[in-house]
């Protein structure tokens, strides 16, 4: 006899196929195997305590405070652990129930509805100006062609060009500057019908440089201030381009003088139904977030980003991370930006296991091939 521990990570569907399991069988034992931790603030005391005993009746567990039993406070915090199993049956169980608790059933629905793209894509960075933090992806002219190129030789599925930087503090840059910038790049994507070959991603939040960009073949809008202009939005609408809302607290100049939030993942989650709801009002079809990493943010919420990236996935939108050679990487082991390669490639990796469809990058090629290992491994 051999007894062997397998990982949690593995493929469970696969490896119960291989074992010959009936084919009902493998989905009850696949939902049984896989566990969701869920963290719930602000439940009523009653309904925590219906909570309680229907989750250990159906085999899962919710964690209270001391004293919820005998309701000491009116509202608690709690965290509810169960397989995927034992959440279908208690979601349905609290629908009947009473204290808010439908609205639980209906969360906890929506978290059992969750898929985890198949596919990543990976959008390289070239930048048109002279300040952006990292000097290895700004380029001029024919450099940037040059790099363009290069970078979908190495993979790139898409090419975010921008003309303004937003690192922190970054100089004020007006639209003419920023167009004057862009307009050779677009010019020359256009004559070499570039976007036959990768898309084209436009890194701006003015009206004029965006319709440019979109009569050059470009079809993505990566938007930092996150639709906050209508004028943007209905550019999309009318162009069928993709949208990306990004999340940054304050502007560029100002969002890391002390970031703070009342809970980082809730207060993002609002603002992406805020704006996407504003966004698909206006007729915006394709929608990506990104919960920008970075953009008025500490290092202990950019980290909570990544790990609890899942979160965001309720709202059925694609999500983009960029944490490339970022100043979070130099909080954790001090670098310059030159030397953020590996921490990058570690966050990045992170990201695309708690559900990153596209993940925003300075190097194309090391991120094509560090996917292809985490995907061998995944096939494991």
């Amino acid at each position: 006899m051999q007894i062997e521990l397998l990982s949690n990570a593995i493929d469970k569907r696969k490896y119960l196929k291989e074992l010959g399991v009936d084919s009902g069988g493998i989905s009850i034992l696949a939902s049984k195997a896989t566990h969701h931790v869920i963290y719930i603030r602000d439940l009523h005391v009653g309904a925590a305590n219906i909570l309680k005993q229907d989750a250990l009746s159906v085999g899962a567990d919710l964690a209270v405070p001391r004293g919820t039993v005998m309701a000491k406070t009116p509202y608690v915090d709690c965290i509810l652990i169960a397989t995927a199993r034992e959440l279908e049956t208690l979601s349905k169980k609290e629908l009947a129930q009473p204290f808010g608790l439908k609205d639980v059933a209906k969360k906890l629905q929506e978290i059992l509805k969750i898929k985890k793209p198949k596919k990543v894509e990976i959008m390289g960075v070239v930048n048109a100006n002279d300040d952006s933090f990292y000097a290895e992806s700004r380029f001029n002219g024919n450099a940037a062609v040059e790099a363009i190129e290069r970078m979908i030789d190495e993979g790139a599925d898409i090419i975010d060009i921008g003309g303004v930087s937003s690192a922190p503090s970054s100089l004020y840059v007006d639209k003419d500057e920023e167009f004057r910038r862009l307009k050779p790049i677009f010019d020359a994507v256009k004559k070499a019908k570039l976007y036959n070959k990768t898309k084209f991603s436009i890194d701006s939040y003015e009206p004029e440089v965006i319709t440019c960009a979109l009569k050059s073949g470009f079809e993505i809008v990566n938007d930092i201030t996150g639709l906050s202009n209508d004028e943007v939005s209905k550019l999309c609408a009318s162009n069928n381009a993709a949208a990306v809302i990004m999340h940054m607290q304050g502007t560029p100049q100002t969002m890391q003088h002390e970031p703070k939030y009342d809970n980082i993942l809730s207060d993002i989650y609002s603002f992406f139904e805020q704006r996407v709801a504003r966004a698909e009002f206006l007729n915006v079809k394709h929608i990506t977030l990104d919960v920008g990493i970075g953009f008025g943010k500490t290092l202990e919420h950019n980290l909570m980003l990544i790990k609890h990236l899942g979160h965001f996935l309720t709202l059925g939108k694609p999500l983009l991370v960029g944490a490339s050679r970022k100043s979070m990487i130099d909080k954790i082991s001090p670098s310059s930006p030159h030397e953020r390669l590996a921490g990058t490639l570690a966050l990045h990796l992170e990201a695309v296991r708690n559900g990153a469809s596209i993940i925003r990058v300075h190097d194309v090629k090391e991120h094509v091939q560090a996917l292809k290992i985490q995907e061998a491994l995944n096939t494991i």
